[in-house]
């Protein structure tokens, strides 16, 4: 057992410097990781991005005319609602309009309402209700 120990500390002195060198080409797989990691997402995310740049072509001279001629009246309509989740998503008639409909909530919550109160005292009588 005495002979064993002084085997282990001769073992890890000489490892010491394999460690670093490991340490240098585990950063260097980690940056090679790394490019691999971007370079597969990049070729997987370039026909969303070309499809993207073709609707960009495609419907960007007419977005830009529409935020010109409907951007002013677009604001002033964001500035005034408040909560767009009381509103249902908007409707395009036949005749080409668009409306957005409010959603129509109960005055009183049915729970709010209250009970009708039964009548205790019998009416008295002779007298008839009309």
């Amino acid at each position: 057992m005495k002979q064993f120990a002084p085997l282990v500390l001769v073992a890890a002195l000489a490892a010491t410097p394999l460690a670093a060198q490991d340490e240098g080409e585990g950063k260097d797989l980690m940056q090679r990781g790394m490019e691999l990691l971007f370079e597969g997402l990049r070729e997987e995310m370039s026909p969303a991005l070309q499809r993207m740049r073709e609707l960009a072509d495609e419907y960007g001279p007419a977005l830009g005319s529409f935020l010109e001629e409907m951007g002013p009246a677009f604001g002033r309509m964001l500035e005034e609602v408040k909560d767009w989740a009381a509103y249902h998503p908007p409707e395009i008639l036949p005749n080409g309009d668009i409306i957005i409909r409010k959603k129509i909530e109960p005055l009183d919550p049915p729970e709010a309402q209250p009970e009708a109160v039964p009548q205790t005292d019998p009416p008295p009588q002779g007298q008839t209700d009309l």
